[in-house]
């Protein structure tokens, strides 16, 4: 694959697997089930309102850069449109399912991943959902996974897909911005704590003052 999905494409290519995986019985998908499939209300982020032509123009794209195919005959009502993942990464199902679950869901831990993908594909544990995410980022010669540095305040890394561009630059701006934003609450909260400080200070030495003449006067 030589282009970069937009966010339309990456929802009705993750639509396609979702659906491919969880109800095979009814897939491919008609042009109005792909539809319904993207505007989920449920398992999606964020949650989009596609319209039909939205819908077509992104599998025309998916279909340009080889993800995606319609299907039609003399015994069908309406075409059907399916993805060609496996055939274009030789991709194994539990690949697929991450995949799928990164492109509905955006980026998530290897426990979220592992929670969200039960339809899709049973992982037996958290070291099984691991060993798939590592194998899509050592893939050659395209990683279709990376893992994003972990952010201020979070235990883990968090995976996302690579179908939309790398994001790990992304990441780190963002990375970056949010330890600015917390050292200037810090200076603001130490500069704050410092005036305190010494206006107490200036209190004390003025509470001693009248005190003393106090003393002298007694």
């Amino acid at each position: 694959m030589d282009a970069t999905l937009s966010a339309s494409e990456v929802r009705v290519l993750g639509s396609l697997i979702e659906k491919q995986l969880s109800t095979p019985d009814y897939y491919p998908l008609t042009l109005n089930a792909l539809m319904n499939a993207c505007n989920q209300l449920s398992n999606r982020e964020p949650v989009v309102s596609y319209d039909e032509d939205t819908v077509l123009k992104s599998v025309d794209g998916l279909r340009k850069k080889g993800l995606a195919r319609v299907i039609t005959g003399p015994e069908m009502r309406v075409p059907k449109y399916a993805h060609n993942m496996e055939d274009l990464f030789n991709l194994a199902v539990q690949e697929i399912a991450v995949l799928g679950v990164l492109m509905l869901r955006g980026t998530q831990t290897v426990g979220e991943i592992r929670g969200r993908s039960g339809r899709l594909y049973e992982f037996t544990d958290l070291s099984e959902v691991e060993l798939t995410l590592q194998g899509l980022i050592d893939r050659s010669p395209q990683a279709l996974v990376a893992r994003l540095a972990r952010q201020p305040g979070t235990k883990e890394s968090r995976y996302s897909h690579l179908l939309a561009g790398d994001v790990v630059a992304e990441q780190k701006e963002v990375s970056v911005k949010e330890v600015v934003a917390v050292k200037l609450a810090e200076i603001t909260n130490n500069t704050d704590t410092d005036e305190r400080i010494e206006k107490l200070e200036n209190e004390i030495k003025e509470l001693k003052q009248q005190l003393a003449a106090l003393v002298e006067q007694f």
